[in-house]
């Protein structure tokens, strides 16, 4: 990624706060919003995920793009239950039914890293928050979809003290309508490396991707779609 690329005449925009997984998804938003203009400060969540892999990957796309704040915050959904992703089951493999939501969603986890999100916002007067959901290429969480989005935005209008100023950082999700092929080819515009990024969800024992995981099928396909070779796999 090329932290100070910024296309010719585009002006500083105010402060941002970026959602920043480790993924592919969020290290294009990240991207997006820097190409835009804005000054943007990162945020993690450790959610009691069962690897610390895309916790590195987030450190290592932070430091990539030479961001002057990357918040790590620790808050253990696993306590819930309720997600295979936090030890709750095992993680499906070999693709899942389309018809269902899939045990690797976390229950309101992107209500809460938006919760988090808008109070760091709002405490250090940012003027928007990017995040990398997607409701074409994805798993069906219910919280990746427009409907999520702009419930949540109302929620900020009414929620908080900048709200009712008139002042609520606005939402963006750039990707919200984008499929994984458009997504990398966006990002590969913006010198997003990808090889950074993880996505898998159930590592194997060497630490590598195990391919077949929902997350593993839809980066593949993604690149795929994308006439792209994965930098991740081809590192292989």
């Amino acid at each position: 990624m090329t932290a100070g690329y910024r296309p010719p005449g585009v002006a500083d925009r105010g402060t941002a706060i970026v959602l920043l997984s480790g993924g592919l998804d969020s290290a294009t938003v990240l991207a997006i919003a820097h190409a835009e203009g804005w000054a943007c400060r990162a945020l993690t969540l450790r959610y009691g995920q069962r690897h610390s892999r895309e916790i590195e990957a987030a450190k290592r796309l932070a430091r990539a793009m030479d961001l002057p704040e990357h918040r790590r915050v620790s808050l253990d959904l696993a306590a819930w239950g309720g997600s295979s992703l936090t030890g709750d089951g095992e993680v499906p493999h070999g693709g899942v039914t389309a018809e269902a939501i899939p045990s690797t969603y976390v229950p309101a986890r992107n209500t809460v890293l938006l919760s988090l999100a808008l109070a760091w916002a709002e405490a250090i007067g940012a003027q928007a928050i990017f995040l990398g959901v997607s409701a074409v290429d994805y798993s069906g969480y219910p919280d990746c979809r427009p409907e999520f989005i702009a419930a949540f935005q109302q929620l900020a209008n009414v929620a908080t003290k900048v709200g009712l100023a008139g002042r609520a950082p606005v939402l963006r999700a750039p990707l919200i309508n984008k499929s994984k092929a458009e997504t990398i080819r966006w990002g590969a515009a913006l010198g997003v490396d990808y090889a950074l990024t993880w996505s898998c969800y159930d590592p194997t024992p060497a630490g590598r991707p195990c391919g077949d995981c929902d997350s593993c099928r839809l980066r593949a396909k993604g690149f795929a779609d994308a006439g792209m070779v994965d930098p991740l796999v081809s590192a292989d």
